[in-house]
C-alpha cells in the first residue's frame, strides 16, 4: 500500500488542475468570446495557452501526466487557437455555445457529430465495455508477467494498449457529455485496424478527434497558404507533411511530459516516416495502383505496428513510463479488488 499516498496526493492535484482548467473556460467563454475575432480575442487567451502549458507538471504520476496533456496542452489549446478566430468546435454555430457545452467541447476529446448517419455495425465487437475488460486483462498479464514475455510480443500488446486506452478516454468523455449535456457526438475512431491504407488509417479511421483538429488548425491553413505557388497536390501533400510534424512534435512534448527526459526525436520521426509514406500514397492514388485488400490491410496494419515498436515505443520505454502506467494501472486494479472483496465479504455476513 505503499502507493496510496502518492495517489491521494494526485486525486488534489488533478482536482486542482480541472478547477483550473474550468475557470480558465469561464473566462474564455464569458470575456474572450465578447472580444471581436481575430488578434484581440487571441492576445486575450494567450495566458489561458501558458497555464494549459504548465498544467501537466502539477501531476506525478505517467498516466494522469499522459491524460492531462492529450486534453488539454495539445487539444484544448489548439480548440481555443481556432476559437479564437471563430472557428473550430467550440466557436459559435451561428449562436454562441453555452457555458456547459463549451466547457466540455474545450476540456474533453470529443467533438458533436454535424452529419447524423445511421450507426454502422463494427465488424469486431469492440464496444466500451468489452474495451475495458480487454484492457483490465492486458494490464494485468503485463503487470505480472511481462518479465516472461518476448519483448516483441509486448510491443504488440502496447499496440493493442494504446488503441484502447484511446478509445475508452474519448467514449467515457462522450458519454459523460451526452449524458449531461444530451449532444450528438461522433465516435472516437472507425476500427483502424481494418485499414487498406496508411491515408485510410490515419485520415479516416484513428483518433478522428485529433485528426479533425489537425485538419483545421494546420492542414488547411498549409494547403491555402501553398496552393497558389505549388498547386494543388503539391499544396495538399505539403499540408499533409506539415500536420504529420506538428502531430510528432506535440507527441514529443507529451513525452517530455510524462519523462521530463531531453527529446530523442524518435517520436517526431515517428510521424515524418508516416507523413512520407501517405504522400508516396497520394502519388499511388492518382495512378489508379491498389493492392488487393486482403494484402493492403495487414500490410497496413503491420506497418504501423513495426514503425511503432522501431520509433514510436522506445523513447517510453527507455525511460521506464511503460512500466509506470502498468505499476500505476496494476495498482489501482488491486484497490477495485480489495474493496470488491470487502464487499462481498460484508454482504455474505449480512
Amino acid at each position: 500500500m505503499k502507493m496510496m499516498i502518492p495517489l491521494e496526493g494526485e486525486i488534489k492535484n488533478l482536482s486542482r488542475v480541472w478547477l483550473i482548467v474550468t475557470a480558465s473556460l469561464c473566462y474564455c467563454r464569458l470575456i474572450s468570446a465578447k472580444l471581436p475575432k481575430g488578434k484581440w480575442r487571441f492576445i486575450s487567451l494567450l495566458p489561458i495557452f501558458y497555464i494549459f502549458t504548465l498544467l501537466p507538471l502539477f501531476t506525478s504520476s505517467a498516466f494522469f501526466t499522459g491524460v492531462t496533456a492529450f486534453f488539454i496542452t495539445w487539444l484544448s489549446n489548439f480548440k481555443l487557437l481556432l476559437f479564437a478566430f471563430d472557428r473550430g468546435p467550440i466557436a459559435p454555430d451561428p449562436d454562441p455555445k453555452p457555458l456547459p457545452t463549451f466547457i466540455a467541447m474545450a476540456a474533453l476529446p470529443f467533438d458533436i457529430n454535424r452529419t447524423p448517419t445511421p450507426n454502422k455495425s463494427k465488424k469486431l465487437p469492440l464496444f466500451l465495455a468489452t474495451e475495458i475488460s480487454i484492457s483490465v486483462v492486458l494490464f494485468s498479464i503485463l503487470h505480472d508477467y511481462k518479465q516472461r514475455i518476448h519483448p516483441q510480443i509486448v510491443l504488440i500488446l502496447y499496440c493493442c494498449l494504446v488503441f484502447l486506452l484511446i478509445e475508452i478516454l474519448v467514449e467515457l468523455s462522450s458519454l459523460v457529455a451526452w449524458a449531461l449535456l444530451g449532444l450528438d457526438l461522433e465516435s472516437p475512431s472507425d476500427e483502424p485496424y481494418l485499414s487498406t491504407s496508411l491515408r485510410e488509417f490515419w485520415g479516416r479511421r484513428w483518433n478522428r478527434t485529433v485528426n479533425s483538429i489537425l485538419r483545421q488548425t494546420v492542414y488547411r491553413p498549409v494547403r491555402s497558404a501553398t496552393e497558389a505557388a505549388m498547386g494543388g497536390d503539391a499544396a495538399a501533400v505539403a499540408g499533409v507533411m506539415a500536420a504529420f510534424v506538428v502531430s510528432g512534435l506535440m507527441h514529443e512534448l507529451l513525452v517530455w511530459y510524462i519523462t521530463r527526459a531531453p527529446p530523442s526525436w524518435e517520436m517526431t520521426m515517428f510521424f515524418v516516416v508516416h507523413g512520407v509514406c501517405v504522400a508516396v500514397e497520394f502519388g499511388m492514388a492518382e495512378r489508379k495502383w491498389r493492392l488487393p485488400w486482403f494484402v493492403a490491410a495487414p500490410l497496413t496494419v503491420g506497418f504501423v505496428v513495426g514503425t511503432s515498436s522501431w520509433l514510436f515505443f522506445p523513447p517510453l520505454m527507455r525511460n521506464g513510463a511503460d512500466t509506470r502506467v502498468i505499476e500505476e494501472v496494476g495498482f489501482v486494479l488491486e484497490v477495485v479488488k480489495g474493496v470488491w472483496n470487502s464487499s462481498s465479504i460484508s454482504s455474505a455476513h449480512q
